[in-house]
């Protein structure tokens, strides 16, 4: 109709106010039902579970494998407390509160906007005596492939990082550019975590991109599923 602005398939639905804290709260209660449904076995190779946490990570997900972290940080790493980036889209809102009510912090910002700010607030967070939690190659990809923000906020704070995966026994896969998973309920989630990988300094572009492909390279040594 002339006169009407149309809505198109390209734009995207506000979701905010009452909506979007409904949401929130629906969708935590939710992934906490979902999580009571599945068998979780955790490999622990970097020696964190039911340890002191005398020392400070920078954990690494790929972000297909996201949804169930803030539950298995919660559940088998309570003693660790830190932040996660996440990015500073409308949507990265929704997920940032969804992160907060785990008891997860958050920092705004991604390799694509905000990030070198983001890196900065996160090897604050890291020189306070706490965690940092990063999908390296969200928030638009490519999948698998590492960006270059961890690998500066490793060298800047000294942290070591411990890639983190999860496999399922039985998922889903969405249709979205990472192929994100979901685990089918009473499904069985393998989470594994890696040794931790210390990145080195860099004095050339060189030898930093030899650094990025080193832990992209350790990340995707426990990567399954791809």
């Amino acid at each position: 109709m002339e006169g009407r602005r149309r809505r198109t398939c390209g734009e995207k639905l506000k979701i905010e106010g009452p909506l979007a804290r409904w949401l929130i709260a629906f969708g935590y209660h939710l992934l906490q039902l979902w999580a009571r449904t599945l068998r979780f076995e955790v490999h622990d190779h970097a020696a964190l579970v039911g340890q002191p946490a005398t020392r400070r990570y920078i954990g690494a997900l790929w972000h297909n494998r996201l949804l169930l972290l803030p539950h298995v940080i919660r559940t088998y790493l309570p003693n660790r407390r830190g932040a996660a980036l996440i990015s500073a889209s409308r949507d990265g809102a929704l997920l940032a509160d969804l992160v907060t009510r785990f008891g997860f912090d958050v920092v705004r910002g991604s390799s694509s906007r905000k990030g070198a700010a983001a890196m900065l607030q996160l090897a604050d967070v890291i020189a306070n005596g706490r965690d940092a939690v990063i999908t390296p190659d969200g928030p638009r990809g490519p999948a698998y492939e590492l960006g270059a923000g961890i690998v500066f906020l490793a060298q800047k704070s000294g942290a070591a990082v411990v890639p983190i995966n999860m496999e399922y026994s039985a998922c889903w896969r969405l249709k979205s550019w990472d192929r994100f998973i979901l685990p089918r309920p009473f499904s069985t989630v393998r989470v594994t975590f890696a040794p931790p990988h210390a990145v080195r300094p860099t004095a050339t572009d060189a030898e930093f991109e030899s650094e990025r492909l080193r832990l992209q390279n350790a990340m995707m040594e426990i990567v399954e599923l791809r």
